[in-house]
């Protein structure tokens, strides 16, 4: 028989786990790893709200796309154009930075599989009479040390001929030159830390649904047991 099992723990432990899943998939995703030393705006591209020129622009610059602005002269309009610069993994500019999308490829495929079979764990607590929060837990872990090696990796492809356009000639591994970290930086490091969180979590989840408590509902016949 199915028992619905719902605790304070488990469900924030379920709730962390989807986070993190999106929060990493998000920043390897995005554009913003990298934000560029300043553009100057062209001498004809005049702003129409103010009559002068626009203020300078960062493009940015992410493990495998772009987002840089684009003036439309006869409309005097600017547009952003964000996309991939690599058509294909081989296009990557750096092998670090192919490393890295490796590496952090794999640990966000972990972290998905996690996060949709959390979802779960109300119902199944258990396989192959293994805990799934251990076992999920296990996984999370392993996630966290692929997004460690792939975030130790991607500050020594700051020295390709990519960054170095986007960066100055100053720009070489582990140092930035003109540019500054981006937002998706900060948030891959701070999924990678959630993500250890989670794995550590997983055992206080083990621990409220399988706690004296729980198998009391289960012995009075109660197939939906929630519990703080």
């Amino acid at each position: 028989m199915c028992h619905v099992i719902v605790t304070c723990r488990s469900m924030l432990w379920t709730l962390l786990s989807i986070v993190v899943a999106f929060a990493e998939l998000i920043a390897f995703m995005s554009a913003d790893w990298l934000i560029g030393k300043a553009k100057p705006s062209s001498s004809e591209d005049v702003d129409n709200r103010t009559g002068g020129l626009p203020e300078p622009y960062h493009p940015t610059l992410g493990i495998y796309g772009r987002c840089t602005r684009i003036s439309h002269m006869q409309f005097s309009r600017r547009d952003t154009l964000c996309g991939p610069y690599a058509e294909n993994f081989s296009e990557i500019a750096s092998g670090f930075w192919q490393a890295t999308a490796i590496f952090l490829a794999m640990g966000i495929m972990i972290l998905c599989t996690v996060a949709f079979v959390s979802v779960f764990t109300m119902c199944v607590q258990s396989i192959m009479k293994k805990s799934i929060f251990n076992v999920c837990g296990l996984l999370q872990g392993i996630a966290g040390l692929f997004l460690i090696l792939g975030l130790i990796l991607y500050p020594a492809g700051w020295g390709c001929q990519k960054a170095i356009s986007y960066c100055g000639p100053y720009a070489s591994a582990y140092k930035l030159g003109d540019c500054s970290l981006g937002w998706a930086f900060y948030t891959a490091i701070g999924g990678t830390v959630l993500t250890f969180i989670c794995a550590v979590f997983s055992a206080q989840a083990e621990i409220a649904t399988s706690s004296d408590k729980v198998q009391e509902e289960i012995e009075e016949g109660k197939n939906l047991i929630c519990l703080l």
